[in-house]
């Protein structure tokens, strides 16, 4: 009595549908990837070692021409208060971050501050982590 299967399994694994799918995994990350950016501003951001929390803020940015950014929307030094107690708002525990070229003198940086500190708001200087 033969009760032998019919059906042969082969040991051998075809690996074409598997590199197909790593491939269009590579693809759209690559792609994904390129699409992420952090701010619109480029600016070249002090160094630091130490990390820095990500909360919901406003975004306080000066670029190497000294030009006021808040959220990526250029003002004027004269309404740059007047813009950062409007984004703020009535928040519970409001709070910025101060985002400076590399190149720009820190009095600039320190106009921002004062800013913050006359109206009792977290201030937080971004730096670029090595």
């Amino acid at each position: 009595m033969n009760l032998r299967g019919r059906n042969k399994v082969t040991p051998e694994f075809n690996m074409s549908s598997m590199t197909d799918i790593v491939f269009l995994l590579l693809i759209f990350f690559m792609i994904a990837s390129t699409l992420v950016s952090a701010e619109a501003i480029d600016l070249l951001l002090p160094k630091s070692t130490s990390k820095t929390t990500q909360t919901k803020n406003v975004s306080v940015s000066v670029d190497k021409d000294v030009n006021y950014y808040v959220d990526m929307k250029q003002v004027s030094k004269e309404s740059l208060e007047a813009e950062v107690l409007a984004k703020v708002g009535e928040t519970e525990s409001p709070s910025i971050t101060i985002r400076s070229d590399q190149d720009v003198e820190m009095k600039h940086v320190v106009f921002i501050m004062d800013i913050a500190n006359r109206n009792k708001i977290k201030s937080t200087l971004a730096v670029k982590s090595q």
